[in-house]
């Protein structure tokens, strides 16, 4: 990597990990409720489920996705752990956005119910735990698992500008970059990958890059490939 390329870098993630980017952002909700937490007005659990569904949510344009995640936490009364552990979830075969039913968010709703009868932070599930046990998904070893990825920048980095670093038992060097279109159109165009493949292997290889220009944090790259790829698309 050229020192006019990690410049580069350096510069669009100082300048895209700021607040301001990420107002109508489906970040937006698990950071509501972080601030809550602080106030003693919500618990670590209701920004995990918040974290789970915006990120599951996290497909199409962003104003569209902050308006259905917002339907989904007022029939939630804005107390998302509450109404996961009642267990009185609404179960309809009608869209809440996109492909994604209301069904298909009572599912899930029973899948945490079920965890947190026992568990009390999803923490411990990692990646592959929370895409099996959490999103009832299949095992799948080539598997990008881009939402499950950004949940987890959102819930372990702890610069405190953007994310939340709730999850203090995860180091942030293990975390793997969010494969989104953005961030893959960049990072081959930047020449960081020359795989067209969007799997597993084309996110080790972004995220080792990555680890190149932000040692011991790879997913602030993130917010370089991400916010520098969205607002010059």
């Amino acid at each position: 990597m050229t020192e006019e390329l990690r410049s580069r870098l350096l510069e669009w993630a100082d300048t895209y990990n700021d607040p301001v980017w990420f107002k109508e952002d489906p970040l937006a909700f698990p950071r509501d409720f972080a601030g809550r937490m602080k106030e003693g007005k919500a618990c670590l659990q209701d920004v995990e489920v918040a974290a789970v569904f915006a990120a599951h949510f996290a497909w199409g344009r962003r104003s569209m996705i902050v308006r259905d995640c917002g339907r989904l936490f007022d029939e939630m009364q804005w107390r998302p752990f509450d109404y996961v552990m009642g267990g009185e979830w609404r179960d309809e075969n009608v869209s809440v956005h996109r492909t994604v039913k209301w069904s298909d968010v009572a599912a899930i709703c029973r899948r945490l119910k079920d965890f947190y009868s026992e568990e009390k932070s999803l923490e411990i599930l990692g990646t592959d735990g929370i895409r099996t046990r959490i999103f009832g998904q299949k095992e799948d070893p080539k598997a990008p698992n881009k939402k499950i990825n950004m949940m987890r920048r959102w819930m372990v980095r702890r610069d405190g500008k953007v994310d939340l670093g709730l999850w203090t038992g995860t180091d942030p060097s293990a975390l793997l970059i969010p494969l989104d279109v953005h961030v893959w159109e960049m990072a081959f165009r930047l020449g960081l990958t020359a795989r067209r493949q969007k799997d597993i292997v084309t996110v080790r290889e972004i995220t080792a890059a990555m680890e190149e220009v932000f040692p011991g944090d790879p997913c602030k790259g993130d917010f370089a490939l991400f916010g520098y790829g969205v607002t010059h698309a």
